[in-house]
């Protein structure tokens, strides 16, 4: 059987802003994942738009397309395309599992979903010429998962090849965020196996990893044995992780002594408000500063997310969070505007409440403002937002940020890091196209080596050493 599994390129990837090293960062896992399901027998071709051309003069029997917002235009042609030459088109992802309705006219099978549970049980029913519509999951279960596929991955086209999930979801329910409809039907967060996962991380070559999973630290049983059985393993890797988890117990020191190096933290919003309207309530009477001292401390670089356009925003919102952002050293930021995804509590409460302006999904990338902005006019909401990208990004706050370490070797792994990142898209362009991206591991290995803070010793340990 001849199977091709395509991820569609988003939108955002054709604008004039679009940084193409951002898009070869991570080979798509999740039809990797469904890949490992597939007879051994089978002609599989695993096509990420991103990173290569899309062929589409062939005649595969199965045409797999997994569908986010921004690429649901795209993906519902390329299904049109297929499924008139005959092709068996099932579609699945993020999108499909929001609006199935939508998604649905263009499939001959929808997944909603993870799909673990599914993808086994159409493919039984595909042999026997049986398919359902629709296969919706209710099981949430990792054991006894197949390998991923990596051998599908063409690693030359990323940076980053050894990306890994050991986790699905999230146990917290954020307002706004994509994933919830996602898991609705059955678990929302659930981990492998931890003998699972090890075996999967030794499969990986190399030094570097980096942990996609939404929220590594969501089960402190699991990350714990994870942490402990990755010592001695020689590995550096970067992960997400709340601010919550970051300062309860010592799961952060944990993952420090295992090789984690860079954490994405989802900060947000500073006002209380704006925490409470979002169901971000992990976040509420908690320091950020007490999290930014602590990874700090333990040479962690921090890449903190940062959403504009919540309600209670205003005008001086932009300037203050790039502020503290360069004052408490981040090592990037991600700033987002505020985007109310179909499926979410946010999409609910603003239709419910008039304020959605457009369902042009290709506008929905957290670039554009598509819903009636309040204290802010969408004028001053897409202006601010594109001002804290400049700003914080100017040389001048790249040099502030870098040496507000009480370290010099995180002063220069963070200046390093954060001007390598933004600074040198002509060399990301070559290495991209000259398909030579692995030959930067090695120096992002050596970015992301250990930094050690200096020990304050005593004025009578001083004194007994001058003795001795």
């Amino acid at each position: 059987m001849k199977v091709k599994l395509i991820l569609p390129a988003l939108a955002e990837a054709e604008s004039p802003f679009w940084r193409p090293i951002k898009y070869s960062l991570f080979p798509p896992l999740g039809l990797a994942t469904l890949a490992a399901y597939l007879s051994p027998d089978d002609e599989i071709d695993l096509v990420d738009q991103h990173v290569e051309d899309l062929y589409i003069d062939d005649d595969p029997d199965l045409v797999i397309i997994q569908v986010y917002i921004t690429n649901a235009y795209r993906a519902y042609k390329l299904a049109e395309h297929y499924r008139a030459k005959g092709s068996f088109v099932a579609l699945g992802g993020l999108h499909v599992t929001s609006l199935p309705h939508e998604a649905m006219p263009f499939a001959d099978s929808i997944f909603l979903g993870p799909g673990e549970e599914t993808f086994p049980e159409f493919l039984k029913d595909f042999k026997a010429k049986k398919t359902k519509k629709v296969y919706e999951s209710h099981v949430r279960s990792l054991v006894g998962i197949p390998p991923i596929r990596r051998d599908l991955i063409k690693r030359s086209h990323y940076l980053v090849p050894n990306s890994i999930v050991v986790t699905r979801g999230c146990p917290h329910l954020c307002d706004f965020c994509y994933k919830d409809a996602f898991f609705t039907g059955g678990k929302s967060f659930y981990t492998q196996q931890i003998d699972d996962a090890l075996a999967e991380i030794d499969r990986l070559p190399g030094k570097h990893l980096y942990f996609l999973d939404d929220h590594l630290l969501g089960s402190p049983k699991f990350a714990s044995e994870l942490f402990e059985g990755m010592k001695g393993m020689g590995r550096v890797f970067q992960g997400a992780a709340t601010v919550d988890s970051i300062i309860n117990g010592n799961l952060i020191e944990k993952a420090a002594e295992a090789g984690l190096r860079s954490l994405f933290v989802g900060f947000e919003t500073f006002s209380n408000d704006n925490l409470r309207l979002s169901n971000k309530r992990q976040n509420l009477k908690r320091s950020y500063e007490q999290a930014v001292n602590r990874l700090h401390s333990l040479g962690i670089m921090i890449n903190g997310s940062f959403v504009f356009g919540l309600d209670y925003d205003d005008k001086d919102v932009f300037r203050r969070t790039v502020d503290w952002g360069v004052e408490n050293s981040l090592t990037t930021s991600t700033y987002h505007i505020l985007t109310p995804y179909p499926g979410t509590g946010l999409y609910k409460r603003m239709q419910e409440e008039g304020r959605i302006k457009t369902d042009n999904w290709d506008l929905y990338d957290t670039r554009h403002v598509v819903y009636e902005t309040k204290n802010l006019s969408e004028e001053e909401l897409k202006a601010g937002y594109d001002w804290a990208y400049k700003e914080f990004y100017s040389w001048s706050n790249i040099f502030k940020s870098s040496f507000n370490h009480d370290s010099l070797k995180h002063s220069f792994k963070h200046l390093f890091y954060m001007g390598g990142w933004k600074k040198f898209e002509p060399l990301w362009n070559f290495m991209i196209k000259s398909r030579k991206l692995n030959y930067m591991l090695p120096l992002l290995e050596s970015i992301l080596s250990e930094v050690k803070r200096p020990q304050k010793i005593s004025g009578a340990e001083i004194e007994i050493k001058r003795i001795g």
